[in-house]
Parts: structure tokens; sequence; C-alpha cells
């Protein structure tokens, strides 16, 4: 997988890039990062990026030119072909006004060879840079970040997890929260059932490690029992009591069970 950043702080990446498991997959060669100053694509000799909006208003916006250059420059497929699905690329506009990432945005981009990210700044980017050139906006959440570097660095991460041999374990990507159709791989007991075992979409249940007492806190006793159904049906009971605590929209667009919705009833039962 190659990514191509484009931004006005190149030196940004030096940091989130170099530790845990980007820096092993850049080093192993199955991940790819270059870095662009777009202030080496500017024409003038203050290497001008932005300047003020039409119409007037507050701040400044991210010229055209310059990231058209930038991107023309990286030898990437024409966008016709890049939308038309013939290519293994994409060009990504990070902005607050794009679409948000989820699981299964990541998973859609971890399929492709070659993802360039544009970073916006200020005020944002002239809109023919999204209309024209981005093929899609995406926003890493409903909230304002300074530039688009952070989200770079977060989309980065979000999609090399999901590349084959970049976590030591694969079965670690399915078994997140926000993972569709998880299963408990992580069990070591492989008479526990696979199905409905994990949070097909909701958020993870709790996860617990030795010691089995601490500061006279201790671990479920189902989880020591040996008991692999009742496991699973606490795993299951566990990941929907956070889910409908923390994200109870995940329930609303997930696919519940009969066994889901009797144990919901309980859960709001009990908090009644």
């Amino acid at each position: 997988m190659n990514f191509d950043i484009i931004t006005i702080f190149p030196e940004f990446f030096r940091g989130p890039l170099d530790h845990g498991i980007l820096r092993r997959a850049r080093e192993s060669g199955l991940l790819r990062v270059q870095v662009h100053d777009l202030r080496a694509f500017a024409r003038d000799r203050h290497r001008t990026v932005d300047d003020r909006p039409f119409g007037g208003g507050e701040g400044m916006v991210l010229k055209p030119e310059p990231l058209f250059e930038c991107v023309e420059s990286l030898a990437i497929a024409a966008r016709q072909e890049r939308l038309s699905g013939h290519s293994a690329a994409s060009v990504v506009l990070l902005s607050a006004q794009g679409q948000r990432c989820r699981q299964s945005v990541a998973a859609e981009l971890s399929q492709l060879q070659q993802i360039v990210l544009i970073c916006g700044r200020y005020e944002g980017v002239d809109e023919r840079v999204a209309e024209h050139l981005a093929d899609r906006e995406i926003s890493v959440g409903d909230y304002i970040l300074s530039g688009g570097e952070l989200a770079a660095a977060i989309l980065v991460d979000v999609v090399a997890r999901l590349l084959p041999g970049v976590l030591g374990n694969e079965a670690s990507a399915r078994q997140e929260s926000f993972t569709a159709g998880r299963t408990d791989a992580a069990a070591p007991d492989p008479r526990l059932p696979a199905s409905t075992c994990g949070s097909g979409g909701l958020l993870d249940y709790p996860h617990y490690t030795r010691p089995a007492e601490f500061r006279g806190i201790s671990v479920p006793d189902v989880l020591v029992s040996g008991d692999h159904e009742q496991i699973r049906r606490w795993r299951r009971r566990a990941a929907l009591e956070k889910t409908l605590r923390n994200r109870p929209d995940l329930l609303a667009v997930n696919e519940l069970s009969d066994e889901d919705r009797d144990l919901i009833a309980r859960i709001a039962g009990k908090n009644i």
C-alpha cells in the first residue's frame, strides 16, 4: 500500500509514522508513505499556496493550482479512470464537510494500492479541488481540526491495520469495535461458537487479563468458568450493554437477533 500525503507542514509526520505498527509496516515494506510539501509547487517567490476567498469572508483558502500540480506529479491515474473503478488508486481530501470515516470506509480503502491524502488548512480548500481533483472527501469526526494533518495520520493508521501482514495476529482486526460480522477469533478453544460471539458492528465487549483480582476488583467469574456458551452470552450482553450506554445509534443500523433484542430488553429493564 502506498500513501502520498500533501501538506504545508511535512515535518508534522516525522512523529506519528515512526512508532509502533506503522513503523514496523514501513520497515517491512508493507506500507510506503511519502510526504509532499505543497509549497514546492507554488510558482511565486513567496511560495504562496493560499489566498482570500471570493465574495469576502474571514480566513484564507488553499489555492487550486499547487494542489492540482502536486497530484499530477505523482503519476496517478486520471480521475475519470479512478472513479470508474479501473484504477486501484484514490485521491482523498480530508475535510470537515466529508463523508464520516467509518470502519467500512477504511476496509474499502484498504483494497487500493495507492491513496493520495490532501490535507486541508485555513478556511478550507478551493472547491474545484473537491469537485475535479479529489475522488472523495473524508472527515474523521464531527468536530473541527486546525488542519488535515492529524486526520491524515489517523486515516493512515486506520487503513494500515487492515492490510495483510501488518498486525501480528490478523484476527485482531476482525474482532474490534465497529467491525461488521466480526467473530471471536481470539477464543482459545475451537469449541467456542464463532457465530454471534463478536460485536458484529457494535462496540467491543470488555476484556480482562491477569491478575484475576486487582485491588479487590475481580474478573467476572464467567470468564474463568470454562463454560464457553456462557462466556459467549456474557460477551454478547456486555457488548450490547456498552453500545446501549455509549453509542445507542449503532443499535439502529445493525441487524439484531431475537436473542439480542431479549438481552437489550433485560438491560433496559435493569437500568430503569
